[in-house]
């Protein structure tokens, strides 16, 4: 009887996946994914101008939708300085509304094939979580490799995203959507990628469809679901006791430093299945107690501390701030919340001090 259980089980979940492209453009989902996108910035025209005809226009995405002639608009780039040089795309905002409605649909399916320590872009999850994990480690481990990959969003390479998705996606007019999605930022971050030639290509692999907008949500969730194979072998290949990952920053924690050379050189090689590579120069072992930056700190077994050009970002902007206040050009509530966000970040470490004395030399009381 458990058997057959087990088997109408399985029937019943294959059903599920075989219909979820019609799950995808049903009225509460079109509905929840639009809620989900104006969230913070229904004030600003694009959300607005959506709302304003809401009904009529979650009409029109349903009906492209169910015939499958959805077709994403262009994107709209722009550069962020912090804490790098990025290029940020951002989709108009109909594409985000089938970005969420996507995600709410397929995420379930992947999350629980995540590992525990994967920490990006995940309910209950996040940076300050992934920060208590990797000082966890740090403090009962004696060494750490430290990893992260080159030019991640712009190398991911399309045709191995796809392979990953499609073993846990069954429906095709889900892949469909899926390709739309992948066209559409084809070539968005073409100048941000340096060609790496891989064994066995040739020269049109220069024209391999490869990187992923960063700014949409399904490229966060993407990201994720591109290295959770790399999760697995670092987990049951390698037997890494102690792992912690955050999009493409990797940790690796254990007691002897030749092993974690070796595990370095397994990584690389594992890492070109899916024609990403490491920063290599940048990927070494070192002692957990002289420090590991990650995340915008620097964690020592006991302490955390902020890393210098996060606190230089941070007097730079206020300062400017401040100037832009005694221009009448902004208001002290905007300044405050800009502080206050700060701060609450900067309060995951042992900046008490470091905080005070910023504020004082700023003006703050």
């Amino acid at each position: 009887m458990a058997y057959i259980a087990r088997i109408r089980k399985f029937e019943i979940r294959l059903a599920q996946l075989l219909v979820m492209y019609e799950q995808i453009y049903a009225w509460d989902n079109l509905y929840l994914a639009f809620r989900r996108a104006a969230k913070g910035k229904r004030g600003q025209p694009p959300a607005a101008a959506f709302e304003y005809r809401l009904e009529e226009n979650l009409l029109q995405l349903q009906h492209a939708l169910e015939t499958q002639t959805y077709q994403p608009g262009a994107y709209t780039s722009f550069y962020i300085h912090e804490p790098k040089r990025r290029l940020i795309s951002a989709a108009p905002f109909r594409d985000r509304v089938v970005h969420h409605a996507l995600c709410q649909l397929i995420e379930p399916l992947f999350e629980q094939s995540f590992i525990f320590d994967s920490y990006a872009n995940r309910v209950g999850k996040g940076t300050h979580r992934a920060l208590d994990r990797a000082q966890h480690f740090a403090r009962h481990y004696r060494y750490v490799l430290q990893c992260d990959i080159r030019q991640y969003f712009p190398s991911i390479d399309h045709a191995r995203l796809r392979e990953i998705l499609a073993r846990k996606i069954h429906d095709a007019r889900v892949m469909w959507l899926i390709d739309q999605i992948l066209e559409s930022g084809r070539g968005v971050l073409a100048e941000e990628y340096a060609m790496v030639y891989f064994p066995g290509d040739d020269l049109f692999a220069a024209t391999r469809p490869r990187g992923l907008p960063i700014g949409n949500l399904t490229s966060q969730f993407w990201a994720n679901c591109y290295l959770n194979p790399i999760d697995h072998f670092i987990k049951r290949e390698l037997q890494c006791p102690g792992y912690v990952r955050y999009v493409d920053d990797l940790l690796l924690f254990g007691e002897d430093k030749q092993v974690l050379g070796q595990w370095r050189a397994e990584l690389i090689q594992r890492l070109a299945r899916l024609r990403v590579t490491l920063h290599e120069t940048r990927a070494q072992v070192r002692p957990t107690r002289t420090g590991i930056p990650f995340l915008g700190f620097i964690l020592l077994p006991t302490k955390r501390r902020l890393k210098r050009a996060n606190v230089r970002a941070f007097v730079t902007r206020l300062r400017r701030q401040i100037q832009l206040y005694h221009q009448q050009q902004l208001d002290l509530a905007a300044i405050t919340r800009s502080t206050q966000a700060w701060l609450a970040h900067a309060a995951h470490g042992d900046t008490r001090h470091l905080c005070t004395r910023l504020l004082r030399q700023n003006g703050f009381t």
